[in-house]
């Protein structure tokens, strides 16, 4: 894998990371240990000011458009997965916040 020195935060990455949580955000008992995996990577990817506002703005549109979101799961995720991330994944979240330094 290549390491990415500018901005490597996209949707397409978002997506791919989240893509094995969404059986638990709508409904399942627990994260599985790939969707956790995911979650991780995700924060770490979201390295720079600009990542994370990329990340929260895929996370928030992921979580306005995605039928069957159990809100509560999907604000709780980070936590779920021993993650710390500054903001919760809501379609209400405002992710102009988290572009500055």
């Amino acid at each position: 894998m290549k390491q990415h020195a500018e901005a490597a935060m996209s949707c397409g990455t978002v997506t791919k990371n989240i893509a094995p949580c969404i059986a638990y955000l709508k409904g399942g008992s627990d994260p599985s240990a790939a969707c956790c995996s995911g979650v991780k990577a995700l924060n770490s990817l979201a390295a720079t000011p600009a990542d994370k506002k990329t990340a929260c703005s895929c996370l928030k549109s992921a979580a306005s458009s995605m039928k069957g979101l159990d809100q509560k799961k999907a604000e709780g995720l980070p936590s779920s997965c021993g993650v710390s991330i500054p903001y919760s994944i809501s379609p209400q979240t405002d992710c102009s916040k988290y572009g500055s330094t």
